[in-house]
C-alpha cells in the first residue's frame, strides 16, 4: 500500500472513530425520538474531503449498532448519513457561493429519513419526530458543524491537514 492510501485509510478510520466516541458520550441525546446527535457536525467534513464520506458512514453504522435501535435505525441511520455526507461533498464544488449550504443536506436528510424511522418505532407523530430530529440536526451541523468548517478553513495547519489528504 502507498503512502497515499494509509494516509486516506487512515484518515477515514480516525473520523470514523470520532463520530463513534462523540455519538457513545452524548448516548442519551442520540438514539431517542427527541434527538441531537453531535458527531453529526462532523457531517460538514466532505466539503473538505471526500475520504470522510466512508469515515462518517462507517462510525454511522457502528455507532447505530450499538445504538439499541435496532436494524432500522442500523440501515435507515447509517444510509442516510452516507447520502447526506455525500450530498455536503457535492456542494463543496463551488466552495465560497455554498459553504453555507454544506451543512443542510445531513439536516433535511436525517430529519425526513429518520424522523420517519423514529416516528414508526416509538409510535409517536411523524411531524414531531421530523421536527425533533431536524432541530437537532441543526444544532449539530449549523451551531456547530458550521463552526467547524470556518475553524478549519482559518486554521493553517488544520487546512494543511484536509489539503494533503485530497
Amino acid at each position: 500500500m502507498n503512502n497515499k492510501k494509509v494516509r486516506l485509510l487512515t484518515t477515514s478510520s480516525m473520523i470514523a472513530a470520532v463520530y463513534l466516541v462523540l455519538t457513545l458520550i452524548f448516548y442519551l441525546t442520540s438514539f431517542f425520538p427527541y434527538q441531537i446527535r453531535f458527531a453529526e457536525a462532523l457531517t460538514v467534513l466532505p466539503y473538505f474531503t471526500p475520504m470522510a464520506i466512508p469515515g462518517l458512514f462507517v462510525g454511522c453504522l457502528v455507532s447505530n449498532i450499538l445504538g439499541g435501535n435496532g436494524i432500522w435505525d442500523i440501515a435507515i441511520g447509517s444510509i442516510s448519513t452516507l447520502a447526506a455526507s455525500y450530498l455536503t461533498y457535492k456542494v463543496s464544488f463551488n466552495r465560497p457561493k455554498r459553504k453555507l449550504l454544506a451543512p443542510l443536506p445531513p439536516v433535511i436528510i436525517n430529519a425526513v429519513a429518520v424522523g420517519a424511522m423514529l416516528s414508526v418505532l416509538y409510535e409517536l407523530p411523524v411531524f414531531m419526530t421530523m421536527l425533533s430530529v431536524g432541530g437537532g440536526q441543526v444544532v449539530a451541523c449549523y451551531l456547530l458543524g458550521y463552526p467547524l468548517m470556518l475553524l478549519i478553513e482559518r486554521n493553517k495547519k488544520l487546512k494543511a491537514l484536509f489539503d494533503k489528504i485530497n
